[in-house]
């Protein structure tokens, strides 16, 4: 069983791996592309969810909500579509992409720490979930 978890492991890390350095997880093609994301994620009112997801930072408002709704659900079709190529579930292929985007945070951008705590990132390694590969 260990073998193929590490075998599976090693998979979704190559996966993910592939789609952060192609602009697939953490700073997504078509996210980047839409001023109000950039600017929301600049501002810090959104920031990378340990979960590999999109989360609201401040208080939540109608315009963020959707720029998170829009991302996070173009986000759930790709870890699917990668989890399936990978012999992943989406839950699992998503904790390893969500390890990556917070990997990929410039400084001064939010993440989301173990504790489930909002960080801002500095120039030190971020913190991240010790299930991290």
């Amino acid at each position: 069983m260990g073998e193929v978890m590490n075998k599976l492991t090693k998979s979704v890390l190559a996966a993910a791996a592939l789609a952060t350095a192609l602009g697939g997880i953490a700073s997504p093609a078509f996210a980047q592309r839409d001023p109000a994301y950039a600017s929301a994620r600049a501002a810090g009112q959104v920031g990378e969810r340990m979960d590999g997801y999109l989360g609201i930072v401040v208080a939540e408002t109608p315009a963020l909500r959707r720029i998170v709704n829009d991302i996070n659900i173009k986000r759930r079709a790709v870890y699917s579509e990668r989890a399936k190529a990978t012999n992943a579930t989406i839950e699992e292929y998503a904790l390893t992409a969500g390890c990556q985007a917070i990997l990929a945070t410039a400084v001064g951008e939010k993440y989301q720490a173990p504790d489930g705590n909002w960080q801002t990132r500095t120039s030190a390694a971020p913190l991240r979930d010790p299930r991290c590969p």
